[in-house]
């Protein structure tokens, strides 16, 4: 059964207990598991001699207004779902992990203050603070976390390269349920009618996959079939390695992210699509007429 550590001093305890006995994996949540979490705790066993499960919602990350109080919080059956996958989860209080008021706090840069950081101002300050906190309590070797969240994934990574952390950073491939909806723990939030509108963010990207360059693509993306039922915040087509827009000349492996808003939820997608140069598309095309 998993070990449950309930304050920092536990868990600094606990990795020294665990020095020089073999690779440490860390996987960040903040509870409310599911079989996404899951996909993520067991590349981590695949990877390490021990797990280590993190299991805090973060205040530091949530915004005026948005869900932090009713953020699900489910710490006995996260453990009762985990099982003997993790061999440790930290469950932490706020006041244990944030003693004093107004913490000091990690600037992000640029990547961290666009599309999810300009909609959600400080978020990934948050994160990223965080996350450098769990880092230097777990003093992991490797550390896993979802695509999902692939902006959140980018910054965590260039925290890890400018902070010279030497930890390995892994990222694990979304999880879907059988509709094609992304697993979230937000999901629990929707009603069954707000479940199949939800559809409307997997069901855009499957269409994006089908464009062969990025005027396709952005076409698609700026004038795709609006409902009143869901909220686009933003669909944009991103360079992955620097969340910038590209533009229509744009060949290689864009990241097209989606985030909307279905009955008051705010959901998030996202795929890679590779797109090839307009000109070789051209070539297919009339290669392909010639044959008959």
């Amino acid at each position: 059964m998993t070990t449950l550590i309930r304050t920092v001093k536990e868990l600094q305890a606990y990795r020294a207990g665990i020095k020089g006995k073999g690779s440490v994996a860390l996987v960040p949540t903040m509870g409310a598991l599911h079989e996404g979490h899951l996909s993520l705790i067991r590349e981590a066993r695949s990877r390490a001699d021990h797990v280590i499960v993190s299991n805090f919602v973060n205040p530091l990350q949530f915004g005026p207004g948005e869900d932090y109080e009713r953020y699900p919080r489910t710490l006995e059956a996260d453990l009762e779902l985990v099982g003997t996958l993790a061999d440790a989860m930290f469950a932490p209080e706020a006041s244990d992990m944030y003693p004093y008021p107004e913490p000091f706090q990690v600037d992000v840069g640029p990547i961290g203050r666009i599309l999810e950081g300009e909609i959600r101002p400080g978020h990934f300050s948050g994160v990223a603070t965080v996350v450098l906190k769990l880092f230097l309590l777990a003093q992991p070797h490797v550390a896993v976390f979802g695509q999902k969240d692939a902006q959140q994934l980018a910054v965590i990574r260039r925290l890890v390269h400018d902070f010279n952390l030497g930890i390995e950073i892994v990222g694990v491939p979304i999880v879907r349920e059988e509709s094609g909806l992304a697993r979230s723990s937000r999901n629990s939030y929707l009603s069954e009618s707000g479940r199949a509108d939800a559809l409307a963010l997997s069901g855009l990207l499957s269409q994006a996959l089908e464009c062969p360059t990025a005027a396709e693509l952005l076409a698609l993306l700026r004038t795709h079939e609006e409902s009143s039922r869901v909220t686009w915040d933003y669909r944009l087509a991103v360079n992955p390695a620097t969340f910038e827009e590209i533009d229509q000349a744009f060949v290689g492996e864009a990241l097209v992210v989606l985030a909307a808003r279905v009955e008051g939820v705010r959901l998030i997608d996202n795929a890679l699509v590779n797109l090839a140069p307009a000109e070789a598309q051209q070539t297919s095309k009339e290669a392909h007429s010639g044959k008959y």
